[in-house]
């Protein structure tokens, strides 16, 4: 690993990752751009089941997916520490299996093609977003895979392996192990279902401050105003080579940008004035996301809505992980160790990241913020 004193070398042309971790306990809440909707709208069909729609609360349910990460991992983890804030690691997959097969070829496995972890502050008043780049190199410890084989611990290896090598269970894992932080939490979704929600939604309304064009991504526009439908949407959480300095820095830079955009359109949709709707949304929602056993039935969703209700866009601190270019590798990063600790140590002391702790990162050079609104 390397520490604050490594020089961060440019940035151009260099792939780069996504990804997140996140802290402890209490009723269940967060603000995501997947999470939030699910929670919300979840709760919202439970609120309507007594006017005709409680059908829909059964056949939430059994959209929603669960994964038991607490019996995969067991007793070594860190403390769970019930001070009233909570942590949840959210992922998002780059599986190319199925329909999502048109984003590249089948490898037979997926990644976590990005990572936050998400901080929610005593009091469900505010939250922190660590971004994790996906091409971080880590410490991954052993883990067993999805068909009960072990894969020994390694070091040095970029942390979306660890979705690759053992799932849900082993990104948990991989970063407990990074942050010391329990994670109460987990929710991934994947692309086909990411674009499905933001078509359901309506799309999602932003603002680009010049033109991003990526072939790979397939994105195309204009600086100006957008109204993006989920095939677009998609593009441009996934781009690279159409922001910044063509890393997955920049990338990180718009992302956070985005969600911020869908947690204001979500807010303002109108949910809860056209049953119909809501239904439908809550509907694509729930079956977009794989989450932890602990909050897959709408009545755990409905609960942790409760707790969110008070976090807006303005409510949450956007961050990445305090990293620097790996000298030996340009297209791989390096956590700066001792301005890491400053981040981690402030989600699990329930305190803001300071700003000395982002202070030189490479992510703060990526050249893309400010690229969307």
């Amino acid at each position: 690993m390397a520490d604050d004193s490594t020089t961060a070398t440019t940035a151009e042309g260099r792939s780069r990752g996504i990804r997140a971790s996140g802290r402890r306990r209490r009723q269940r809440s967060t603000n995501s751009r997947v999470l939030k909707i699910v929670a919300w709208t979840s709760a919202g069909v439970v609120v309507l089941g007594g006017t005709g729609l409680g059908y829909a609360y059964f056949q939430l349910n059994g959209n929603l997916k669960g994964v038991d990460i607490n019996s995969a991992l067991g007793t070594e983890r860190p403390q769970n520490v019930d001070d009233g804030s909570q942590d949840i690691l959210v992922l998002g997959s780059d599986s190319r299996a199925g329909k999502n097969g048109k984003y590249g070829a089948d490898e037979g496995s997926a990644r976590s093609d990005t990572a936050m972890i998400m901080h929610i502050y005593e009091g469900h008043k505010k939250a922190s977003v660590v971004s994790i780049p996906r091409d971080t190199l880590v410490h991954r410890p052993q883990c067993t895979d999805p068909k009960g084989g072990d894969s020994p611990a390694a070091s040095q290896v970029m942390f979306n392996e660890s979705y690759s090598v053992g799932g849900p269970a082993c990104a948990v894992k991989t970063v407990e192990s990074m942050t010391k932080i329990r994670m109460d939490h987990y929710i991934e979704v994947d692309f086909t279902g990411f674009k499905k929600l933001i078509d359901t939604l309506g799309g999602v309304d932003i603002t680009t401050t010049q033109k991003i064009q990526d072939e790979k991504s397939h994105l195309d526009l204009d600086a100006g105003k957008h109204t993006l439908k989920g095939e677009q949407a998609l593009g441009l959480v996934r781009t690279r080579h159409g922001v910044g300095d063509g890393s997955d820095l920049g990338r990180i830079q718009v992302q956070q940008a985005f969600i911020k955009a869908l947690m204001d359109q979500v807010k303002d949709v109108g949910l809860f004035g056209d049953p119909a709707k809501l239904f439908k949304v809550a509907d694509t929602a729930t079956k977009a996301v794989t989450t932890d056993s602990e909050l897959n039935s709408v009545k755990d969703l409905t609960s942790f809505a409760s707790g969110i209700k008070g976090i807006g866009s303005n409510d949450i601190s956007m961050t990445t992980l305090p990293v620097t270019y790996d000298p030996a590798d340009l297209n791989r990063v390096l956590p700066l160790d001792k301005k890491a600790g400053q981040v981690w140590r402030a989600l699990k002391a329930d305190q803001p990241i300071p700003k000395s702790a982002t202070k030189g990162s490479a992510g703060g050079k990526a050249g893309a913020g400010g690229t969307v609104k």
